[in-house]
């Protein structure tokens, strides 16, 4: 199957080239703090030679609770992502919810993002693609991976090539996630870009009880195995003090490890593409 390659800003994702790295807070928790984060993760990355889209959510539709965080919203959000575009000089990445959302957020944002839990809404699925931009399209934690070739011509139907896949882990019992890595191998063969979420794959949905739980010591050995599988993509939420994240500090890499971290991941990617 061949490669499909997508461009974004002044470099290229696809399977079989150098991974690219998709990171942020998990939430906009400011204008200040999220420039100053996309900064910082902004100058790690050109020291490591690894090209980054910086992520950030300015809504976080599905929380486990009522009172849970859910970020700036839409209009204030888009205006802050225009920022790190603009000041800080990267390329950025958001999810979007409903399809009436879409047209704003891609006038923005240079990937557009769709939850898990909506893969299989076809008429979200289809506005997203309609857009225009890149998409990434996460895999359900309910869906198998041969299923994902499904939503892939959904999206594809609309005349857009240039889709992602991604996968954010399986559940496995309750409030548990597992990564079976076969998944990305499976998602490759579509030729679609595949990319490994990181830290969602770690997630416990629920695990605190009124808020998502989650294991950030298994990241670093889930993403090194990610990366020798073989992925176009690596999906990080990351945050200077993860246990005071408004949201999904749990399973969040500390910002302090991340260079570290990349340049492992780096040097497992050429091995296995070079």
């Amino acid at each position: 199957m061949k490669q499909h390659h997508i461009h974004i800003a002044d470099f290229t994702i696809g399977n079989d080239l150098p991974f690219v790295l998709f990171a942020g807070p998990c939430v906009i928790e400011g204008e200040d703090f999220t420039l100053n984060v996309a900064t910082q993760i902004r100058d790690i990355c050109r020291d490591v030679g690894v090209s980054l889209i910086f992520k950030s959510s300015f809504d976080k539709a599905n929380r486990t609770s009522v009172d849970g965080f859910r970020g700036p919203g839409l209009d204030e959000g888009l205006r802050i992502l225009q920022r790190v575009k603009d000041e800080v000089g990267v390329p950025v990445i958001t999810d979007v919810h409903t399809p009436d959302q879409v047209d704003k957020v891609a006038k923005v944002v240079d990937v557009l993002q769709t939850p898990a839990f909506l893969c299989r809404q076809t008429d979200f699925i289809t506005a997203v693609a309609k857009s225009g931009k890149p998409v990434n399209i996460k895999k359900g934690q309910f869906l198998a991976p041969w299923d994902m070739p499904h939503v892939l011509d959904k999206a594809k139907s609309t005349g857009n090539m240039d889709v992602m896949l991604c996968d954010r882990g399986t559940s496995f019992g309750y409030n548990n996630l597992v990564s079976d890595f076969r998944s990305l191998m499976v998602m490759a063969e579509t030729g679609a870009p595949v990319v490994y979420d990181a830290t969602h794959s770690v997630q416990q949905p629920g695990g605190l009880g009124g808020a998502t739980g989650g294991n950030r010591e298994y990241v670093p050995g889930l993403s090194r195995a990610a990366v020798g599988v073989g992925v176009a993509a690596v999906f990080m939420e990351v945050h200077p003090d993860p246990d005071r994240a408004k949201s999904d500090g749990p399973n969040s890499v500390r910002l302090s490890d991340l260079k570290r971290l990349l340049q492992v991941l780096k040097n497992i990617d050429e091995i296995i593409k070079f």
